[in-house]
């Protein structure tokens, strides 16, 4: 049965151990383009995944490709293996270890009738296979996080136990949104908006206006109710794909917390750099590592090796503070004799208010750096007994004028 479906679909069995197979899994970025003409080649990142060097598939595009997606889910579950060191494969490569995992992934144990509908299963994903190099007809409904409109493209993550997420969901708190959308699929609800803008009834021209309008507001396609019901719905651990934009991502979750896996290609070396946290609508995640450690990504202009454990706050505090008191400090001699208290303290808090400001700013670029270089360190070492002084001298320089400012305001009171 499986040669049978092998050669019907021309799904070849996956590579072995052979010495072809290591001569493949050799090439650089530059001898790919070479040795694969025509073919979509995707460069492999190996990281370490629950203390196991495990391979992810990377992108060099921003695509649908749900057939990555897929096949990292298979990866990062071990499901499927890929050859030591092995740095490049290509989309044929990686349909035939699909595949291959397909047909040898048969339950042992069923009846008759669910031996046939398995078979019938199995020949209609092998039919649409090539439909994950590209994209697949996958059409969501507004009521729960795993609700699709059944599409033949579905079979595919049943057949393999991978379960499908959307985080497009109406607010059921929202009465006239739930009226407009009831149980559309999105294709049914974009046809229905086109529908009441034509109905002379002003009822179904309303609905369609709050349909449209949901569209519109949503148009990240994941609500703050969607992604309240994926996190209470995927479960601890699980290794799923999200559907958003029509983008296929690999997800997982990690104590109470969603993560899609990284995957562009950009982030091929920074070996720390694996997951992005899911916690708003925006798309703003943080990076983490294999271990959903806080990582953010090197600069582009350096390497970032990963020597450095852990961002130094103390260092970045201090650092902020030394330039703080020598870019900042107010001339005191400059200030006329004759200014009054309330000026003073007006002019006080303007610059208090610009050097929070601007303090936090130099904050959010330094940990953005995420290491602090040795050179630095040697700087701020030499330079840190100035900083205590200067921090003194400040506060006593500081300390009149907001005495007088409090007497200021006692003296401004209205006796009625």
């Amino acid at each position: 049965m499986v040669e049978q479906l092998r050669k019907q679909h021309g799904v070849e069995a996956a590579p072995g151990g052979s010495s072809q197979e290591e001569d493949d899994a050799a090439p650089g970025p530059a001898a790919a383009k070479e040795r694969f003409p025509g073919q979509s080649v995707y460069h492999i990142k190996w990281i370490q995944w629950k203390e196991e060097n495990t391979p992810i598939i990377t992108q060099n595009e921003n695509g649908p490709c749900p057939l990555l997606a897929i096949l990292n889910v298979l990866l990062l579950a071990w499901k499927v293996k890929l050859p030591p060191m092995m740095e490049i494969i290509t989309a044929e490569q990686l349909m035939e270890y699909l595949g291959d995992y397909m047909l040898d992934a048969k339950p042992k144990e069923i009846s008759e009738i669910q031996r046939l509908n398995y078979e019938q299963n199995m020949s209609d994903a092998m039919a649409i296979l090539h439909k994950l190099q590209t994209g697949l007809d996958v059409n969501v409904k507004f009521t729960g996080v795993r609700v699709f409109e059944y599409t033949p493209e579905c079979v595919v993550f049943d057949l393999l136990d991978i379960p499908l997420y959307h985080g497009w969901l109406v607010d059921p708190q929202t009465d006239d949104i739930v009226k407009a959308v009831g149980n559309c699929s999105y294709n049914q609800l974009v046809e229905k908006i086109i529908c009441c803008k034509q109905s002379d009834d002003s009822q179904l021209a309303s609905e369609g206006f709050v349909a449209e309008q949901f569209l519109n507001n949503t148009a990240t396609q994941l609500t703050y109710h969607g992604l309240c019901e994926l996190t209470s719905t995927v479960q601890e651990g699980e290794l799923c794909v999200f559907f958003r934009n029509n983008h296929f991502s690999t997800m997982t979750k990690y104590k109470g917390q969603l993560y899609l896996l990284v995957t562009d290609q950009g982030f091929l070396t920074e070996e720390k750099v694996v997951w992005e946290s899911l916690h708003n609508v925006d798309g703003d995640g943080n990076f983490c590592d294999s271990e959903f450690h806080l990582r953010p990504p090197s600069d582009p202009e350096t390497v970032y090796k990963g020597q450095q454990d852990q961002i130094d706050q103390d260092y970045l505090m201090a650092l902020s503070l030394q330039q703080e008191q020598q870019n900042q400090e107010i001339n005191w001699e400059e200030i006329p004799e004759g200014i009054s208290d309330l000026e003073l303290a007006k002019k006080l808090q303007e610059e208090e208010d610009r050097r929070a400001s601007q303090f936090y700013q130099e904050q959010e670029q330094a940990v953005a750096a995420a290491a602090v270089s040795p050179q630095a360190q040697d700087q701020l070492a030499q330079a840190s007994p100035s900083v205590g002084r200067q921090s003194v001298i400040s506060d006593r320089k500081r300390k009149e004028p907001r005495e007088k400012e409090k007497e200021k305001e006692k003296s401004s009171c209205i006796i009625l």
